[in-house]
């Protein structure tokens, strides 16, 4: 319960920092992979409940999700992800907040390249990040796709040596988010 009101606590809190006439955006179920190759193994997981809004007059960007809302192939990977690495329980959210840097009109139809720079909180650990991605707009609503690295050792993320072989160091985290208009 208390998990549910901190949540709650951090999108109102971000809701309330953008403007109130401002034209907003949001997504409840965008979606957020990643991918760790090595020589020894591929390991893959999916969110499809990523939390975002997005700001269209002042261009700010702010996702959120829950670590435990990947799923893996393999329960094993997901539980050891959850419990070993992520730690979930003791840091349960991941989250961007950033601005987008290009002066773009997302109101207008168009194809739009990105850069958003901002912060990014993983297990805990919050870190300057830029992000590059593409924007489709068609006027009402906004598709974001993105694709970006995040280096384990950054975030504090250690991987027992036993493993190591089996887990890259830098992962490929990808992103695709349909946003509506916030009426």
């Amino acid at each position: 319960m208390k998990r549910i009101f901190r949540v709650t606590m951090i999108i109102g809190t971000w809701v309330a920092s953008f403007s109130a006439h401002a034209q907003l955006y949001q997504a409840q179920n965008g979606e957020v992979s990643f991918f760790s190759k090595t020589p020894l193994e591929n390991i893959d997981a999916v969110s499809k409940s990523v939390n975002s809004i997005m700001n269209v007059a002042t261009n700010e960007i702010a996702v959120q999700m829950r670590i435990t809302s990947f799923v893996f192939p393999n329960k094993l990977m997901q539980e050891h992800f959850n419990e070993n690495y992520l730690e979930s329980e003791k840091f349960p959210m991941a989250s961007f907040k950033g601005k987008i840097k290009e002066a773009v009109d997302l109101k207008k139809a168009g194809t739009y390249p990105v850069t958003a720079a901002g912060t990014a909180t993983i297990h805990g650990v919050t870190k300057p990040i830029e992000i590059k991605g593409t924007i489709v707009s068609d006027g009402t609503q906004l598709q974001l796709s993105s694709q970006f690295d995040v280096r384990l050792q950054d975030y504090q993320i250690d991987i027992p040596k036993i493993v190591f072989a089996k887990i890259a160091e830098v992962i490929e985290v990808k992103s695709k988010i349909q946003f509506s208009q916030k009426k």
